[in-house]
């Protein structure tokens, strides 16, 4: 999860440890009957404007411009960490046969804190597709110029660095700003952290000022700085990106941390193997079309592919990399 990085290609298996449905995409009449896929429906554990939300919508874009896919509708579901979604798809699985569920290293998180009862093992993993650098946040109009002058004055008094994320306690979020802090010389466990109920609320919180930092998904703060809104601080690659190369890392800021979240998708359970193969497929030929460059390069993503088995074997790996970092931060 956390430690050296290195340039990432969609092959490359990661070894770092109340529901409001949305309009469709639709690829063309005359083209639909050349589709891969007929539909897909994204179900999105979280609200607008988080790195769900952004993954599944972008993931929808990118297969339906491109002609892979016929259809595309989107549901957000928000609650419980996720969990509400998570009791959805496995509650209404008969149902759910075109419905692909969008996570990323919180479901580990959330279950190892038990924050719901379930577990990746009670859904059918279908793969992961890209990977997402955190970052660090401020308002545009912030007294921080970099993560080293947040640093200080965390160290002087942590109470008075409080930082949002669009998750809960414990979860990715804090966990990236507490092994932060930590590599900075700081003590994790006095990491003020403001949880808020997806990236969009958080964003709300740190803009109104009651917080001074937010931490959340690249992609995300790459959207929100667009908006002259917001500075990104640091983010957290080996490197700099191409994308945003004018991005410092917290490395370069001599704070030795490193992170890289993963996000793919998940069925229902029962899906067969036929179809988890068909969705795999489909999803390995976006990454060759000009209308995922179009969606990855706007979001600062790491192309990562992680077909069904190899997906399934890394989130058993990373869930016992995971469970001793929560241990040894105190979260467990």
């Amino acid at each position: 999860m956390f430690g050296k990085t290195t340039k990432l290609s969609r092959r490359l298996v990661l070894s770092m440890a109340a529901a409001t449905v949305s309009l469709g995409l639709a690829m063309p009449l005359s083209s639909a009957s050349a589709a891969d896929l007929e539909k897909i429906h994204f179900l999105i554990p979280g609200g607008a404007g988080g790195g769900w939300d952004g993954t599944a919508r972008g993931t929808g874009e990118a297969l339906t411009k491109s002609g892979l896919l016929g259809s595309a509708s989107f549901e957000n579901m928000s609650g419980g960490g996720g969990g509400k979604a998570i009791a959805h798809l496995i509650e209404t699985a008969e149902r759910q046969g075109d419905t692909l569920m969008v996570n990323s290293t919180p479901i580990v998180i959330r279950s190892l804190t038990k924050v719901f009862p379930q577990s990746f093992r009670d859904l059918v993993p279908v793969a992961g597709i890209i990977g997402d650098y955190a970052a660090f946040v401020v308002p545009a109009d912030s007294k921080y110029k970099s993560f080293s002058e947040v640093v200080a004055d965390f160290k002087a008094d942590p109470k008075s660095v409080k930082i949002a994320g669009g998750s809960a306690r414990g979860s990715m979020d804090h966990l990236v700003a507490a092994q932060a802090f930590k590599a900075a010389g700081g003590d994790p466990k006095a990491v003020k952290y403001i949880p808020y109920d997806a990236g969009g609320k958080a964003m709300a919180g740190l803009l109104s000022g009651e917080t001074a930092l937010l931490s959340t998904g690249l992609s995300e703060a790459l959207e929100l700085e667009r908006s002259g809104q917001v500075r990104i601080l640091a983010m957290t690659g080996a490197n700099r990106i191409d994308d945003a190369p004018e991005i410092p890392t917290l490395t370069e800021q001599g704070i030795d941390a490193t992170f890289v979240n993963w996000r793919g998708f998940f069925a229902a359970p029962g899906t067969s193997k036929e179809k988890v193969a068909a969705y795999n497929a489909t999803l390995e030929k976006m990454y060759d079309t000009p209308e995922w460059e179009t969606v990855r390069s706007r979001n600062g993503w790491v192309e990562v592919f992680q077909p069904a088995d190899i997906f399934y074997t890394f989130l058993e790996e990373q869930e016992g990399i995971i469970g001793n970092l929560m241990k040894e931060l105190g979260f467990l």
